[in-house]
């Protein structure tokens, strides 16, 4: 059965907006009572689906403005519903796990998710964090993109690269790559300095913003997924480079 909590004092992504909407999926059901008051008491729209195919059923109805998802589903598996949505969409996600290993965050982050939270957690750090997601990819989204320098109109062509910050669009060698917003914007950040070293804490305060909670990992696992995408041996990156200690740089090759 399909779950529905609304706000008398609704979230708002902008004032005079509509009500910021939820989808929840998780399968115990602890969770998800805890979860619709909780997350309803803080003023968001809940969505529930219980197992993986009703979680793609419902993103496809009710278009929600970010996805709260379990690893462990019934029927489909988390990283799987993710997967299919990165298919079409860049809404935030946020994976939760119930196990706590590093290789479920980790392959969360590959498949698309945005961040994740390890069960047990407490509401006020899970509302943090979806919060923070909401700003960022907010923020990314308006007129005025969010860690994209100078000219909106401006193309950036590096050793066969090229970035249309206004298209929103990336070139390798004259073919097209798809990049969700996280990845595109990193990409941008590191062009745009290109030769220069940027580190961690910069890249992760640019792109996923100083209120970032999450673990740093999440920044390697994006530039893997970039070098996987832009580099011609992902192996032996030669575009986006490591500098060990400090962070990384995009070399220019021009």
């Amino acid at each position: 059965m399909n779950t529905t909590t609304r706000a008398n004092n609704p979230t708002s992504s902008a004032a005079g907006s509509a009500p910021i909407t939820v989808l929840l999926v998780e399968d115990e059901e602890a969770f998800v009572d805890a979860l619709t008051v909780g997350l309803g008491r803080e003023g968001f729209i809940v969505e529930v689906a219980r197992d993986g195919a009703e979680a793609l059923e419902r993103f496809a109805l009710v278009k929600p403005d970010l996805v709260l998802l379990d690893v462990m589903l019934p029927n489909i598996s988390g990283l799987d519903v993710c997967r299919e949505i990165r298919r079409s969409s860049d809404t935030p996600i946020i994976m939760v796990t119930a196990k706590g290993a590093e290789i479920d965050t980790v392959v969360g982050l590959e498949v698309g998710a945005d961040d994740y939270v390890t069960k047990p957690y407490r509401l006020r750090e899970l509302v943090a964090r979806m919060r923070a997601v909401l700003r960022r990819h907010g923020a990314a989204t308006g007129s005025d993109a969010a860690g994209v320098e100078g000219d909106s109109r401006e193309v950036l062509a590096l050793d066969g690269v090229e970035l249309d910050t206004d298209s929103h669009e990336v070139r390798v060698r004259g073919e097209v790559v798809n990049l969700p917003l996280k990845e595109f914007e990193l990409l941008s950040l590191l062009m745009e300095n290109a030769g220069r070293v940027l580190p961690r804490s910069t890249l992760i305060d640019r792109v996923w913003g100083s209120d970032y909670v999450g673990d740093t990992k999440t920044l390697d696992v994006h530039v893997k997924r970039v070098r996987s995408k832009i580099e011609d041996d992902p192996a032996r990156p030669t575009r986006i480079v490591t500098i060990r200690g400090l962070g990384y740089k995009y070399a220019n090759n021009r």
